[in-house]
């Protein structure tokens, strides 16, 4: 898929310097489930269930910029979709150009009655962007992930199919 300054497709194995650039940044990793990667093998696991995913169905796709790969975002687990951002591409309105592309493609690629999300309360950027989106608080949970003996509670938000 293509946006007006965007790419949106299939990771590759080449992408996995970019993408360890962004698992290793500790800002574009504060509100996410896991700890920032310590390695390249470590961003290598995930790539290759990128890869492996997408052979099956693509639903969680690389946002290219220019030529290099500055975050992903998708539909990961069981309709649940996330989306992560190199911060030196913060406040720029990518990941609202990428996923104004990508809502509308997962709806027509599932059979979905809705797309979720799971957000950190904290992380008032991503909140904002969903709510832009049209998607709605559903309610909220205390201690959901631990990180690096730290607790996180999380929002959760809802995005019903549009009717035909």
């Amino acid at each position: 898929m293509r946006t007006k300054r965007l790419t949106l497709r299939a990771a590759r194995q080449t992408d996995l310097d970019d993408l360890y650039r962004i698992y290793s940044d500790r800002r574009a990793m504060r509100y996410w489930s896991t700890a920032p990667h310590d390695s390249p093998a470590r961003t290598q696991e995930n790539l290759e269930r990128l890869i492996s995913s997408a052979e099956q169905q693509l639903l969680y796709l690389v946002i290219e910029k220019d030529g290099k790969v500055i975050g992903t975002a998708g539909m990961h687990q069981a309709y649940e979709v996330g989306f992560l951002l190199h911060p030196d591409y913060w406040r720029q309105g990518i990941m609202t150009e990428a996923m104004n592309a990508i809502i509308p493609y997962l709806f027509e690629a599932t059979n979905t009655p809705a797309l979720t999300a799971d957000v950190d309360p904290r992380n008032a950027a991503s909140i904002n962007l969903l709510i832009s989106l049209g998607f709605s608080e559903t309610h909220r949970a205390q201690n959901t992930f631990c990180i690096e003996g730290v607790w996180s509670d999380s929002v959760y938000f809802a995005l019903q199919r549009p009717r035909d």
